[in-house]
């Protein structure tokens, strides 16, 4: 009898403790992205994408798909299916249309085009190396799109007799505009013209507003480190012609945007020099080009435009303010003012902001009309969805439902502190809480560093997938810490260039001044503190590790604990040695080893994870393996994990699911 009714309660508890709702990394995949949106030209209708996690049986991959919303509210209907992805809808410039990419013939991106009414989509073009970006043209009858240079049969040959030897830095394929007729000859085939080619990368264009006239932008090579310190902008005919460059001169220019009447064409622009650290302000040219003038000043200067309004008066500018992500007003010329009032807030340098700071927007659209905005909005409680506003920012209204059936369980608090690092320059970050926290108890306390390092902690869903999934982290009953130190973006150049040449030294300090506020709080245990990071995250975890003990064990994703072997075998060395002040290391060598990881190693006696891709070519796998060996020899405990097909971070969902309950198995290891 006494068994039996053991046996029913352990039964009853077995339900409530399995069964209730919690924070699993299987329950945060469940979650849905919403990637893009696009709004109709008359702003009645938002096309946007919804990106879910495939996990059954073999497959480990994500799946977009498209939906189509009324800005009134009457209509939210997905409108592709399939195992393929569709991706990036674009309206044609009558609404009647929506143009996107879909890989479901050939493995290939393609355009399709289908009815805003429904029916079948039909396949628009059959580029040999498929399509990676596209804008229709203002009168609707041609598309204009990038393709890479494809193949040659010799190419093709020496691929099948496996003789297909890499020339490194050579037999670059570069990206050249075509545009496509939508009116189909009578045997169904549709006129294309390749418009550029040559040795050079096209990275950005647009059509002039009469359709006469093509801008685009080009760097010399497709590598994404020469991008990041030239590109130049030029124009041609959009039948074909002789191709005219009308900016030219140092640094990157990137991103044209004719203005509605077409006199001026807008750009972004390190502003005439490589500024490899990070910088990108906004400047106009004359459509004929001539001098190049500069437009005001953003709070971040890292701006991308998104539109220009329909009268010309400003530009609408994505940009990343505080631990925001925001859509602001600049004026088009210095001699304009937008009027005061009229927008949700204004940031410090007086530029309209016009979506909530309390959270992050993104994925903007602005139509044609010019009356309306669409975008994504999320804040630490409050998944993404889509939302329509006006013009100005005004009357927002969420659109879609997309995790209405999400069904959260309850939310660890979140909160936006700051403190003063030890030199007394302000520091931000964003504080979670356990789950279930009670006031008065003392919590253990994980610090989670960004990468970048001019990465940020912005106000987004506490609860979506990520490397490091924090409500996870705060289901299991600890304190999570995202600092954004110096270095980061967000809170201005000065801020951002404030560790050029000082990485493990201002900004180690920013972070143990972080997790010595949180200490100071109350809330969280000095015995249970821990550290993780990814990339340059990764980095400041071994730099901690070398030192201070104070952490009780660490967990380095995709660190970089040598920057000697780092900048000669990354594919970004430029952006690293801007970060040592400009010189290389046989130049400076003392700078380089002064800031590494790896020359300190002596002093490590905290238990170090170690996580890596297999594929990673932004910071090699021979950075972690580096770590992990020297651990390893020195007696420190350790362990690595490789995640193999994986470039820098996990792009498959069952490794993104994996990451986390890893490190808190090692974390708990050291638990006291």
């Amino acid at each position: 009898m006494k068994n039996t009714i053991f046996l029913a309660l352990f039964l009853v508890f077995s339900f409530f403790s399995f069964g209730q709702n919690t924070w699993t990394a299987e329950k945060i995949m469940q979650y849905k992205n919403i990637t893009a949106t696009n709004i109709s030209p008359d702003g009645k209708f938002i096309a946007y994408v919804v990106n879910v996690p495939i996990m059954e049986g073999e497959k480990s991959e994500y799946n977009s798909q498209l939906w189509v919303a009324a800005t009134d509210g009457t209509m939210d209907v997905q409108y592709t299916r399939g195992e393929k992805s569709s991706t990036a809808p674009q309206f044609s410039p009558d609404g009647k249309l929506i143009a996107f990419l879909s890989n479901r013939v050939d493995d290939k991106n393609q355009i399709f085009v289908l009815r805003l009414m429904g029916g079948e989509a039909e396949q628009i073009t059959f580029a040999k190396s498929g399509v990676s970006s596209f804008k229709w043209s203002p009168d609707g009858k041609h598309i204009a799109y990038l393709m890479k240079d494809p193949e040659t049969e010799e190419e093709e040959k020496r691929k099948k007799e496996k003789t297909d030897v890499i020339l490194v830095d050579k037999d670059y394929k570069y990206n050249h505009i075509y545009t496509i007729s939508l009116e189909a000859a009578k045997d169904g085939t549709r006129k294309t013209k390749q418009l550029t080619g040559g040795t050079y990368h096209v990275n950005g264009f647009d059509w002039s507003p009469d359709g006469s006239t093509i801008a685009f932008s080009f760097a010399p090579n497709p590598t994404i480190n020469d991008g990041g310190l030239e590109s130049d902008i030029a124009i041609i005919p959009a039948d074909s012609g002789k191709v005219t460059t009308i900016v030219k001169r140092p640094g990157v220019d990137t991103g044209p945007r004719y203005s509605p009447d077409g006199k001026w064409i807008a750009f972004q622009s390190s502003g005439g020099r490589p500024e490899r650290v990070g910088l990108m302000d906004i400047y106009k040219v004359a459509a004929s080009g001539g001098d190049v003038i500069e437009l005001q000043k953003t709070p971040d200067r890292s701006a991308n435009i998104v539109a220009w309004s329909e009268d010309g008066t400003h530009l609408f500018i994505a940009e990343n303010y505080k631990t925001s992500q925001a859509l602001i007003a600049l004026p088009s010329s210095s001699d304009l003012q937008l009027p005061k009032g009229d927008y949700l807030a204004y940031s410090e340098s007086e530029l309209p902001i016009l979506t909530s700071t309390n959270g992050s927007a993104g994925a903007f659209s602005v139509s044609k009309s010019g009356n309306r905005i669409s975008f994504t909005f999320e804040d630490v409680n409050t998944p993404k969805e889509v939302f329509a506003a006006g013009i100005r920012g005004e009357n927002a209204k969420k659109i879609s439902s997309i995790n209405a059936n999400f069904d959260p369980p309850a939310l660890g608090k979140t909160e936006v502190i700051s403190w003063n690092s030890r030199d007394g320059l302000v520091i931000e970050g964003i504080l979670t809480y356990p789950v279930d926290y009670q006031p008065g108890k003392k919590y253990p306390i994980i610090l989670q560093i960004h990468g970048g390092p001019a990465g940020v902690f912005s106000q987004t869903y506490t609860g979506a997938p990520s490397i490091y999934m924090t409500q996870y982290f705060a289901q299991h009953g600890f304190i999570v810490l995202r600092p954004n130190p110096r270095g980061s973006t967000g809170y201005g150049k000065d801020f951002r260039y404030a560790n050029v040449r000082d990485w493990g030294f201002g900004d180690y300090e920013d972070l143990m001044t972080g997790v010595d506020h949180v200490l100071d709080m109350g809330i969280a245990d000095r015995e249970n503190q821990f550290v993780m990071g990814w990339s340059y995250g990764g980095y400041m975890t071994s730099w901690i590790v070398t030192q201070t003990d104070r952490f009780n064990a660490a967990s380095m994703g995709a660190g970089l604990p040598n920057l000697i072997s780092m900048v000669t075998t990354t594919d970004i060395p430029d952006y690293l040695v801007a970060h040592a002040g400009g010189k290389e290391y046989w130049e400076d060598y003392e700078e380089y080893e002064k800031h590494s990881a790896i020359y300190y190693m002596k002093n490590v006696v905290t238990p170090t994870q170690v996580i890596h891709g297999a594929n990673d070519l932004r910071v090699p796998l021979a950075q972690g393996q580096e770590f992990y060996n020297s651990l390893k020899r020195k007696g420190v405990d350790t362990e690595m994990i490789m995640y193999p097909r994986t470039p820098h971070g996990p792009t498959e969902p069952k490794f993104l699911m994996d990451v986390s309950p890893r490190i808190l198995t090692w974390f708990e290891k050291y638990m006291k």
